[in-house]
């Protein structure tokens, strides 16, 4: 083993990187896992400048929370999955931007979930946080995506959609073409927190949409969930989501034969909103992305050893 190759990587850490936040777990290079971090967004939407803040704000919690000093970047190699990577100009400035890191190795968030949630084998796994994205690992290796164009164009069933779906209701309470529920109120008042006091509803959204993101849309999520089951527009969306997730599984695997995991943070409120026949095939990841990210930066690490 080249002993310089060996003292590169004291450290690998896989990385899982969204729209909402970011995730990191810490091992060593014998690939003992040591400790965990996160920190703010990374997706490559908020461009790389922010991405890198957070990573390394979530690589020193990491160490922190592990009980150790961060070392030199230079002692660090990391896989990152990460929102946005399929834009190959932001994952060239990304890559471009890297801060001094002894490896990197970069992969679609879809990618690393997919390695996380089946450990390297074939199965399909379709992503629900901020974004969404679903992607297949066939018997050969050979693997293929579904959705993942952003958004607001894409990202059908995640944060995002549902919070846009959720605010596009206010809108139409607002206006007076839908008749206000306890799902139009919790909005109009999760807009108004950020308004001053006395501010109208109506322009209390509007102070709100001016602010308005991937992110923060996304944020309305957990209000609209909340309420599902109890009011039906709210439920009405979710079955909607439920479709679309079952339309991303059809494409990825029209013989309805390989395990589907369903992952991210809208992997569990989604469920009960999936139509039967695809709940009776969802099971759970073995593994986050994160980890994923960790067996990535572990394969690159372990080939580069092996040529040294």
């Amino acid at each position: 083993m080249n002993k310089q190759v060996q003292s590169q990587y004291q450290y690998l850490i896989g990385v899982d990187g969204g729209g909402t936040g970011t995730r990191t777990l810490l091992s060593n290079a014998l690939g003992v896992e040591l400790g965990r971090g996160s920190a703010g967004p990374s997706g490559l939407a908020h461009g790389a400048d922010l991405a890198w803040l957070s990573i390394l704000a979530a690589i020193a919690d990491a160490f922190a929370q592990a009980g150790m000093t961060t070392p030199p970047l230079n002692q660090i190699a990391i896989g990152c999955g990460l929102a946005g990577v399929n834009n190959t100009q932001w994952a060239a400035d990304f890559t471009a931007k890297n801060p001094g890191l002894a490896g990197l190795a970069i992969e679609t968030d879809a990618g690393t979930t997919l390695l996380g949630a089946h450990q390297g084998q074939p199965g399909v796994i379709i992503a629900l946080g901020t974004g969404s994205v679903g992607e297949v690992m066939q018997a050969d290796g050979s693997r293929r995506e579904v959705g993942g164009w952003g958004f607001p164009s894409s990202d059908e069933a995640s944060g995002a959609w549902l919070g846009l779906r959720a605010i596009n209701h206010v809108q139409h309470v607002l206006d007076g073409r839908s008749a206000p529920d306890a799902l139009s109120a919790a909005l109009i008042a999760f807009c108004a927190l950020d308004s001053a006091p006395g501010v109208s509803q109506k322009d209390a959204v509007f102070n709100w949409l001016a602010q308005a993101n991937q992110t923060r849309f996304a944020q309305l999520a957990p209000v609209l969930i909340q309420h599902a089951g109890q009011v039906a527009k709210a439920s009405e969306i979710m079955l909607a989501a439920g479709l679309e997730v079952e339309k991303m599984a059809l494409a990825l695997d029209p013989s309805a034969a390989m395990p589907i995991a369903l992952c991210g943070g809208l992997a569990e409120p989604m469920r009960a909103y999936l139509p039967l026949s695809l709940r009776a095939r969802v099971i759970k990841p073995q593994a986050d992305s994160a980890t994923g990210a960790l067996i990535l930066i572990k394969n690159q690490f372990l080939n580069r050893l092996s040529e040294a």
